[in-house]
């Protein structure tokens, strides 16, 4: 991250304050969600995905297009929205924190492929993830995992931020949790403005963090160049 962007970084974190994130953290699911089978769901898809493709002309007897209504059917249920299935919920176990760590554990840069829900296009970036331990930690791939749960589904990247932050703080029994992410939206980077540039920030911060002091220390870390940084 060069020093321009970092600024640019710094400043968005700061604009954005405690109260910008408002929207209801839940994501919007009927209430016969998951009456439907995994397979029936496939099946349901891949037949309206074929009539998309059939009314966009496309000539679906043609080799490389005739499996296309079945394999967007599966990656939609089985791989990129899997995260709406709370089966699918990673079980974030916890431990004594024997070693008696008191300071705040960050993991940064935690890959983030999810999709909009407006437009149903890729948002791409990275998530930035912190608690203070109140006597229970959690392991750290599982930080990973919970990010990508919550990737999974149709969202807004305000409420992937919230949700983020609200699953550590139930799994780790601590308010102490503060979550960024800097991501692109492909709605805007590939259509409509086209600005390939631009990205979107968004934060929350729990318990301590909401304390200056403690939300510059979070944002030094991310900030801070590691050993396997380009």
């Amino acid at each position: 991250m060069n020093a321009e962007h970092k600024n640019a970084f710094m400043k968005a974190i700061e604009e954005i304050g405690d109260d910008h994130l408002t929207s209801n953290a839940e994501t919007p699911l009927r209430a016969d969600a998951f009456d439907m089978s995994e397979e029936a769901k496939v099946e349901a898809i891949e037949y309206h995905f074929e009539k998309i493709m059939d009314t966009l002309g496309l000539d679906l007897t043609d080799d490389s297009l005739k499996g296309t209504p079945r394999r967007v059917a599966k990656m939609f249920v089985q791989e990129i929205f899997g995260g709406l299935d709370p089966a699918k919920e990673p079980k974030a176990s916890t431990f004594e924190n024997k070693y008696q760590y008191g300071e705040m554990l960050v993991e940064k840069n935690i890959v983030v492929y999810s999709t909009c829900e407006h437009h149903f296009l890729p948002i791409v970036g990275r998530a930035h993830v912190a608690y203070i331990s109140n006597g229970r930690v959690i392991g750290l791939s599982k930080m990973n995992r919970i990010v990508d749960y919550f990737a999974k589904r149709p969202q807004v990247q305000e409420r992937m931020t919230k949700q983020i932050v609200q699953a550590m703080q139930k799994a780790l029994g601590t308010k102490d949790v503060a979550c960024v992410i800097d991501a692109k939206h492909l709605c805007v980077n590939s259509r409509g403005i086209r600005d390939i540039e631009s990205s979107t920030v968004t934060a929350e911060f729990g318990g301590s963090f909401k304390k200056d002091s403690v939300k510059r220390d979070f944002l030094d870390y991310i900030n801070m160049k590691t050993t396997f940084d380009a």
